[in-house]
């Protein structure tokens, strides 16, 4: 398979029959766009906007893993839950081992969810664990919290980390400096 770099994190290529795939971000369906989410360690940021009453919705989201740092700034709003949310810290490096994604030279390009490493009731939020009150925080979810507090790690801690907005416009930046606002 030859591949190509997209980036310093997306280490993307054509599978026979010329199905695209990726080490992360990939959508699992052998093409470029997806339909909903992508399941392969990839930090989302999900949006509803134009919401109830009006209203924008959005949650950094580390459910699914983490390959790049992103902030979302949203202009336009002076409320004070309308606010920017940041996720700048290096999680490939931080990565525990049983969670890392690396390429074939083994660099790192990015960080499984607990789920998606082991496929565990309790790691997934399903089963027995399924429910904001059955699904607490673990070893790994700590990681991404304690390294990007702004951002949800699980569903345990979803509905804290909603921002509503109402008009706002919104500037999302890919592997900002650490010490961006």
């Amino acid at each position: 398979m030859a591949r190509q770099s997209l980036g310093s994190d997306h280490h993307c290529g054509n599978l026979s029959g010329g199905n695209f795939s990726c080490l992360t971000g990939y959508c699992g369906t052998g093409k470029v766009e997806c339909d909903w989410y992508s399941p392969t360690s990839t930090t989302l940021v999900e949006f509803q906007l134009d919401g109830s009453q009006g209203m924008d919705f959005y949650v950094l989201s580390l459910v699914n893993g983490f390959n790049l740092p992103i902030l979302v700034v949203p202009e336009g709003d002076s409320r004070d839950n309308c606010t920017s949310v940041r996720c700048v810290a290096d999680l490939n490096e931080r990565c525990p081992s049983e969670l890392r994604v690396t390429t074939a030279g083994g660099e790192r390009v990015a960080c499984k969810s607990a789920c998606q490493a082991f496929g565990e009731n309790r790691y997934c939020c399903t089963g027995e664990y399924a429910g904001h009150d059955k699904c607490r925080p673990n070893q790994y979810t700590q990681v991404f919290e304690k390294a990007c507090p702004e951002a949800s790690s699980s569903l345990h801690d979803r509905a804290a980390s909603l921002v509503s907005c109402a008009g706002a416009d919104y500037t999302i930046t890919f592997c900002p400096s650490s010490n961006a606002r």
